[in-house]
């Protein structure tokens, strides 16, 4: 019986420090999303400065080829 009480006590324990650290995390700022922790540029920056071409709804297959 001693062993079922500790095993509560231990989960009233835990869930009482998950709900401290979901708190603090809704609190805290939020991530810079330009920086993905390395600080360089993301990955959608780098595909946009090769500049890709653009799609423009062509009907003919040698024409959407080129």
């Amino acid at each position: 019986m001693q062993g079922l009480v500790q095993a509560m006590q231990t989960q009233v324990q835990t869930h009482a420090t998950l709900q401290a650290q979901l708190q603090a995390q809704a609190q805290a700022p939020a991530p810079i999303p330009q920086q993905h922790g390395h600080g360089g540029p993301s990955i959608i920056q780098r595909f946009k400065r090769m500049a890709p071409p653009s799609f423009k709804g062509e009907s003919q297959p040698l024409i959407v080829e080129s």
